[in-house]
């Protein structure tokens, strides 16, 4: 059976990662953190790319691993 993504929104600090992981635990499904994925791809932490390029630039990445993500899992 083909599952369709579940995404957390929120605010930061919020516990949308120990919601996540709880929830694919229960439902017995991968768990991917966008922060990490944009983190592994820029090479640095979310608050060095909010230092060195700004806000816009880290919706930028946080935008298009999102979508990356999601196409790799369709």
């Amino acid at each position: 059976m083909q599952h369709r993504p579940i995404a957390l929104i929120g605010p930061m600090g919020s516990g949308k990662s120990r919601v996540a992981a709880r929830l694919a635990q229960q439902l017995d499904r991968h768990c991917l953190d966008l922060d990490a994925e944009v983190e592994r791809r820029a090479g640095q932490t979310i608050a060095a790319i909010f230092a060195d390029a700004g806000e816009a630039r880290f919706r930028e990445l946080e935008g298009a691993a999102l979508g990356d993500l999601l196409m790799n899992d369709a």
